[in-house]
């Protein structure tokens, strides 16, 4: 399981920062019919390496704030992929 926070509309999608325990991601899509949601699941799982059947989220799928499953991936294993994703000059809080 994993803490997002979205920002939808952003021109891209990208990795952005850690906000209070959660992993900031922008998101080019636009909040509308789910297309904001499908396209952070289809980011988070080429990002880590995993099929995009087995990236889901499965909490605030209606809000910024998401909890996003990685279905086969142990909690240090999905840290080390991100760790490794994280781009120069990433701001944690």
């Amino acid at each position: 399981m994993l803490s997002v926070i979205a920002a939808p509309r952003s021109g891209v999608t990208a990795l952005d920062r850690l906000v209070e325990g959660a992993l900031r991601v922008r998101i080019a899509a636009p909040p509308v019919d789910g297309a904001a949601n499908a396209a952070l699941e289809r980011f988070l799982a080429e990002l880590v390496g995993l099929p995009r059947g087995r990236v889901r989220v499965v909490g605030g799928a209606s809000g910024r704030r998401k909890r996003v499953l990685f279905e086969g991936m142990t909690a240090a294993e999905l840290a080390d992929r991100l760790a490794i994703c994280m781009p120069t000059g990433f701001r944690g809080a």
